[in-house]
């Protein structure tokens, strides 16, 4: 009883830190997503200005994540990793590219354009990096033993690069309504203009993933159709969210659309954790299956409870040190 208690604690830190990171690192990988078609150069600096100060911070909660991961779940890293290595070695190169173009851009001049594309580069292959890695752990993996059996390739399918493209648009949303938050004057306007047609291609994907999922998965098919139960209330409350960031940007609100498409990640995430609960390597293994020793857990836990409450509290204070409107010439740079 006490390793079942245990590893539903540790489930519930590692799955809050993986929703902080996305939603968090979600807007300003967006930006990067969104930074090539901005109206001008000086709009592209106002929208790095905007994430300056806390982009070093959110990227916290992937390192949260992954650690706790590894400490409390090894059968995740075992079976898992070796499927998603090109993926995952994909997902990190982006975000090194995007970080040390996010750096140097500042500095450069005849060479910005080059850092521009970098940046925008990074973003993009970090962003659909995580959707189709999302979209393989949706499909399953082949492991026998223990041990993954499958192809270095087998991660990236028709399926995969479906949700590689509808995270990309998702977190282009986010990016979108941050800049109504956070910004003024044209680029505001163009960030009003794109934040539409942005929702209505990820509510698209979204209709077709959902769609496509049940021929992907009996086990996900079976939980969702079945019988009709209280699970069906996440995408009703998706497509609330996603009706109230339509809503919001007819009626020019600033802060609305931005907390609305945090609510359709939220519901969205909450979602996939329903289809797939409890395993965590899918199709055969639940949390408990794949969980480390329980004197392990809890000696990483006890640390963990102080460190995640610092980290709450430094990421809240960043915000509200810089909160409110980043302007044209101004920033933390």
């Amino acid at each position: 009883m006490e390793q079942f208690d245990l590893a539903l604690i540790w489930a519930f830190i590692i799955g809050f830190g993986i929703i902080m990171y996305v939603l968090m690192d979600g807007f300003d990988l967006g930006i990067g997503i969104l930074f090539p078609f901005a109206p001008k150069e000086e709009d592209r600096d106002t929208m790095m200005n905007s994430v300056a100060p806390v982009w070093d911070g959110n990227e916290t909660w992937l390192v949260l994540g992954g650690a706790g991961l590894l400490a409390a779940f090894p059968l995740v890293y075992s079976t898992i990793l070796p499927a998603l290595y090109i993926g995952v070695f994909l997902l990190l190169a982006g975000l090194i590219f995007r970080g040390v173009a996010f750096e140097f851009r500042f500095k450069a001049n005849t060479s910005r354009y080059l850092w521009n594309w970098a940046f925008a580069g990074g973003s993009t292959v970090a962003s659909f990096a995580q959707g189709a890695v999302v979209g393989a752990y949706i499909q399953g993996f082949e492991i026998t033993n223990r041990v993954y059996t499958g192809g270095a390739l087998d991660w990236l399918t028709p399926f995969t690069v479906l949700t590689g493209f509808g995270l990309m648009a998702g977190y282009a949303l986010l990016g979108s309504t941050w800049l109504i938050m956070k910004t003024e004057g044209r680029l505001q306007e163009w960030a009003y203009r794109i934040t539409i047609p942005l929702l209505l291609g990820v509510l698209g994907v979204f209709a077709l993933i959902s769609i496509w999922t049940p021929f992907v998965d009996e086990m996900v098919k079976d939980r969702w159709f079945s019988n009709i139960t209280i699970i069906w209330i996440l995408p009703v409350l998706a497509l609330l969210c996603a009706f109230q960031v339509y809503r919001s940007v007819r009626n020019r609100f600033e802060g609305m659309p931005f907390v609305a498409t945090v609510g359709l990640f939220i519901f969205t995430y909450l979602g996939l954790i329903v289809s797939r609960w409890p395993y965590v390597v899918p199709p055969e293994y639940t949390l408990w299956d794949a969980s480390s020793a329980y004197g392990s857990q809890l000696f990483l836990l006890l640390g963990l409870l102080f460190v995640i409450p610092i980290v709450l509290a430094y990421t809240a204070w960043t915000y509200w040190v810089f909160r409110g409107k980043v302007r044209a010439g101004e920033g933390y740079h």
